[in-house]
């Protein structure tokens, strides 16, 4: 079996793939001082609450933004399964797509791996938004190269910042708010951090079509992307799975056999 991990800036998930399936997945707050001994204990208990040990764990693939992360992840497949992991970014390891920014090497791992589980799927030009610590909207091309993109504030982090710069506004949680004028502080905070953030969607996407000139598809990812269901005008497609599936085309492309 295939242990994916996509570490983010906020949350890293841990993934089981049998060869056909993905039989499991969990998440975690990234830590990047979390060591391999601390993820193995962890991850140990989740696995055998779901019928698996380590000895079922073949092989792995590492997809993180986080650098200070990568030596424990790194150690965690070495260590507790044995195997040397596939590394988003290395040298060596081939994504086996074309990058067409102004300085190839800063395209971050994440995006990469979203283009690459998103282009066997949807067809056409793309664009692919995911929500995270930032939100990025990214412009795949018809033949799946990677053309770039836009990079923006999360709504986790517009919401903190909120908070944190303003010594009078509470911490409150994203919530779609049932009407766009709030009547009280909170829901006043609620409604313009989660419609500002589906404008900020809806209108970079169609700064986004109308400079790309060609039909395109919007396909969204991400932790909070679930908020975002029927709200949005502009997005097609919701697909929590996307990272996961483009984790697992990396393992294939470097010598996985499914």
């Amino acid at each position: 079996m295939l242990l994916a991990i996509d570490c983010g800036n906020t949350n890293t998930l841990f993934a089981i793939h049998d060869g056909t399936q993905w039989r499991a997945q969990w998440r975690s707050g990234t830590d990047s001082t979390r060591t391999a001994d601390e993820h193995a204990v962890w991850l140990s208990q989740l696995m055998s609450l779901n019928g698996f040990s380590f000895d079922d764990i073949k092989s792995c693939v590492i997809s993180t933004v986080v650098p200070q992360a990568l030596f424990n992840l790194r150690n965690l497949s070495r260590r507790y399964f044995e195997a040397e992991p596939v590394i988003v970014g290395e040298t060596g390891v081939n994504l086996d797509i074309e990058v067409r920014l102004a300085r190839p090497q800063e395209a971050g791992a994440d995006r990469l791996v979203n283009a690459l589980g998103a282009r066997g799927r949807y067809e056409g030009a793309l664009i692919i938004i995911d929500s995270g610590t930032a939100t990025t909207f990214d412009v795949i091309a018809e033949d799946g190269a990677f053309e770039g993109g836009i990079i923006a504030p999360g709504i986790n982090l517009s919401m903190q910042a909120l908070h944190a710069a303003a010594a009078k506004l509470p911490r409150v949680a994203i919530a779609r708010p049932q009407k766009v004028i709030g009547n009280d502080t909170v829901s006043a905070m609620q409604s313009g951090v989660f419609w500002g953030y589906i404008d900020l969607i809806d209108g970079l996407v169609a700064r986004i079509k109308s400079e790309y000139g060609a039909p395109m598809q919007v396909v969204a990812t991400g932790g909070v992307v679930s908020l975002f269901d029927g709200a949005s005008a502009t997005i097609d497609h919701y697909d929590p799975e996307l990272t996961m599936r483009g984790l697992l085309e990396v393992w294939k492309i470097n010598g996985g056999v499914a």
